[in-house]
Parts: structure tokens; sequence; C-alpha cells
């Protein structure tokens, strides 16, 4: 019975659409909204998601034999980050752990934005479910278990989920040219280097979205387009050097190789429309909904997204930063190789998914230089980090795998490093200290906004 109910807690948690759809219903009733808004709001939010993750799934289809190409016609062998493999690995052993940190971490997350001044609540839910089962398989190791494990897990996630998108929080609100929404993926490592990028190297480079094509090639100005005949040739391309052999034989069922790499080029772009399609549905629906939460329980919050949030925002800027952060996956591939280190290899999805998201970061700050270099940086971060992880995940009886994402690699090397030199007593220390001083910082912060106003009153 009890596993059937942490069963329907994860599965309700980590399920981006359930969720999402769950703050928009409370929201709309805190709000007061007449049943028939509450029932249409809830569920165009609900709808939204999973257009956006239907929109997902097109294109890691459409990646998956594309990324089996490369590494058939370049032969190349070594590790490829993967957030989904670890964590199946990981729930064997470590599940009702990471179920009860995930929802504790969840209420730690509301209690944290509510009281400090990192107002995000984090909705990505895969994201909160992967990083809950990293945390509890490092702190368990550390040496601590059953309800000391959970609170000081719950606490290191809903710190984590308050604190990484408001990294990202000054590049987001030049993205959208708002305040309204925040960013919630675990990548913000990566994408704020690539803003910052943007800012160093993009001064005077035009938007992304402002690329000037000579009359006869307007077309071009429709992104789905651009995408289309962008991935076409890029398939085709690998496929050549793939062969046909090995693409029909493998990957097509027989169907010709060119012609299978024209029909997956082609879905890739229908994945982003549909992505793009089922982001301003959702945004449409969520921001008002969750305005009741943030004017009723916690003042100010924002939720946070997963990244296609920002793709409607310069899609340009997906396209290239795809093709950018992919190729520093690549350069960093042969540095390691090179200098003899263990060889990531670039995984075809998270590049897209973070590569793209750096692109529209640079953009942002840099147009054009900024997404280009912002996203070569952003892959060779995704690239680099995860082999100071693999020690840490190695020492746990992961050693074969590791995360993708920066957030990932970050916090896993900072609490695998704290636990491995002072046991279950520094995590906990440094856990629990973090909160408090975030907790401290934010009532001072109120205090001293409190008592400025009462002086300029007086």
């Amino acid at each position: 019975m009890v596993e059937r109910f942490l069963k329907l807690v994860i599965d309700i948690l980590s399920t981006p659409a359930v969720l999402v759809a769950l703050i928009s219903l409370v929201g709309l009733i805190i709000l007061k909204k007449p049943l028939s808004e509450i029932i249409k709001g809830t569920t165009k939010t609900f709808l939204g998601f999973l257009v956006i993750s239907a929109g997902a799934n097109i294109i890691v289809g459409s990646l998956d034999p594309f990324g089996q190409m490369f590494q058939h016609a370049f032969n190349v062998n070594g590790v490829v980050p993967n957030n989904e493999a670890i964590v199946a690995m990981a729930l064997t052993e470590y599940g009702s752990t990471t179920a009860f940190i995930m929802f504790f971490g969840m209420l730690a997350n509301i209690l944290i934005a509510r009281f400090t001044r990192l107002k995000f609540i984090f909705l990505t839910g895969h994201h909160t479910l992967y990083m809950a089962c990293m945390l509890a398989v490092i702190l368990a190791v550390s040496g601590l278990k059953g309800v000391p494990l959970i609170i000081v897990g719950s606490l290191a996630l809903g710190l984590i989920m308050a604190a990484f998108p408001a990294i990202c929080q000054p590049f987001m609100r030049k993205i959208t040219g708002n305040d309204n929404v925040g960013f919630g993926h675990f990548s913000s490592l990566g994408y704020a280097l690539s803003g910052v990028v943007g800012k160093v190297v993009g001064k005077g480079s035009r938007s992304t979205e402002d690329i000037k094509f000579p009359k006869g090639l307007g077309f071009l100005r429709d992104s789905s387009v651009t995408i289309s005949l962008t991935m076409v040739v890029l398939y085709v391309i690998i496929a050549l050097f793939a062969g046909p052999g090995y693409v029909e034989g493998e990957l097509s069922g027989g169907t010709h190789y060119i012609v299978f790499s024209i029909i997956q080029g082609v879905t890739f772009a229908a994945g982003v429309f549909v992505i793009l399609t089922g982001v301003r549905l959702v945004l449409a629906e969520i921001v008002p909904a969750f305005k009741g939460i943030s004017t009723k329980l916690v003042p100010n919050s924002k939720p946070a997204l997963d990244c296609p949030v920002v793709f409607p925002y310069a899609p340009n800027a997906v396209l290239i930063g795809f093709f950018c952060s992919f190729l520093g996956g690549i350069v960093g591939m042969v540095a390691l190789g090179l200098a003899g280190a263990v060889i990531i290899l670039p995984g075809v999805v998270p590049h897209f998914f973070t590569g793209a998201t750096a692109g529209v970061f640079g953009n942002a700050t840099g147009g054009v230089r900024g997404a280009t270099i912002g996203a070569f940086a952003n892959g060779l971060l995704i690239t680099f980090l995860p082999v100071f992880l693999m020690p840490v995940l190695g020492d746990l009886g992961f050693a074969s795998t590791t995360f993708s994402d920066a957030d990932f690699a970050a916090s896993g090397i900072v609490l695998g490093q704290v636990a491995k030199m002072f046991g279950a007593a520094g995590v906990t220390v440094t856990v629990v200290g973090l909160v408090v001083l975030a907790v401290v910082f934010g009532l001072f912060k109120r205090n001293k906004k409190t008592n400025d106003s009462n002086q300029i009153g007086a």
C-alpha cells in the first residue's frame, strides 16, 4: 500500500502537465474565479503542457537516429551523459527516499520562496525528480539515514529549486521583457554563462531574429522553413558519412537513407513547431492563475518553467544554439581524448534543449555573436563538468554513466566533496546553514526596506 502511494506521489509530482495543472487549479481557486473559468484554465494548462511534451517527444524521436548515425560514422566510444539512465538505476534502491525528498522538497521550495528573497517556485517536475534522486544517493552514502536524510535532502532540494532560477532571472527579464516568469531547468549555469558571454562579445551584434535575407530567400524568415531545411541538410550529411547500409539496415527499416534523413529533418522542425504552440497556450493560462498563489500564499513569487518557455522569443537562436552547443561538445570530446581523460560523447538531446536555450540567452545579451559563442561555451561546460562529477558517482556505484546538465554536476560535485571530507555532519551543517542564511538575509532586507519606507514617510 505504501509503495502504491509513493508511486502515485512520484507520478504526479514528476509529470509536468499534472503538476502545473494542479498549480493552475489552486491559483484559480484562490482567486475565487467562477467554476467555468477554473475548469477552462486548468484544462488548457494541462493541454498546453501535454502539447509541449508531445513536441519534445517528437524531437527526441527524430534526434535519436541522428545520434546513432553520428557515433557510427565517426566510430567514437565513451560515456553519453543521460539523466534518465542514471535515475532509473538509482531508483531501484533509493525510490522511497527519493519520493519523500521530492514531496517535502517541493514544500520546502514554497517555504523558502515565502521567507527568503528567492521568489521562485520550480515547476519542472521531472528535473525535480532527478535532483531528488541524486540528493538521496549522495546523502545516504554520506551516512544520513531515515528522517534526518529526508529533512536534509528536502531542504537541499528546496534551496536548489529556488536558487538556480534566481541565477537566470536577470536574463529572463531581458528575454521576455517582463518579470512574470522564472526559469526552471537544471542547466542554469550554462544559460547564465551564455548570457554573460553574450554581454562580453556581443556589443553591436544584431539579434538572430533580425537576420536579413536576400529578396529571393525571403521564405527563410519563416523559422519553421529555416529549421526544416537546415536539419534536412545536416541529417543528409551525417547519413552520407554513416553510409546507406547502416542507415537502411539499422535505423530506417529499409527506407532509402536519403528519404529517411529528409523525413527526420522535417520531423524535428515539426516538433519545434508543436513546442512553440504549447508554450504560448501555457503562458496564456499559467501566469494569470499563478497570481493567486503569488498574491495569497507566496507574495511576489514566480513560476519557474521548463526551457521551451523561452523558445518563442528567438526561434532562430534555438537552431543556432543547438548547432553551436553540439560543436562545443565535439571540441570538448576531442580535448578530453587528447588529454587521456574519460571521453564524454555529445548527447544530441541534451545539446538541443540546453544549447537551444543557451542560444536564446546569449542572443538576448549579445545578438548573433552572443548566441553563437554563448551556446558553444554551454557545450563545453556540459562536456567538462560531468567529467568531474563521475568520480563522485563512481564512489556511489554509478561509474558507467553521469548526469547531462550543468546544475546536477555542480550540485553533485559540491555535496559529494563535502560528504567525502566531513561526512553526514558536514553535509547537514552546510545545507541547514545555507537555508538559515537565506532566511536571515531575506528578513534583513525586508526589515531594511520597511525602515527606509518609514523614514521616507516621516
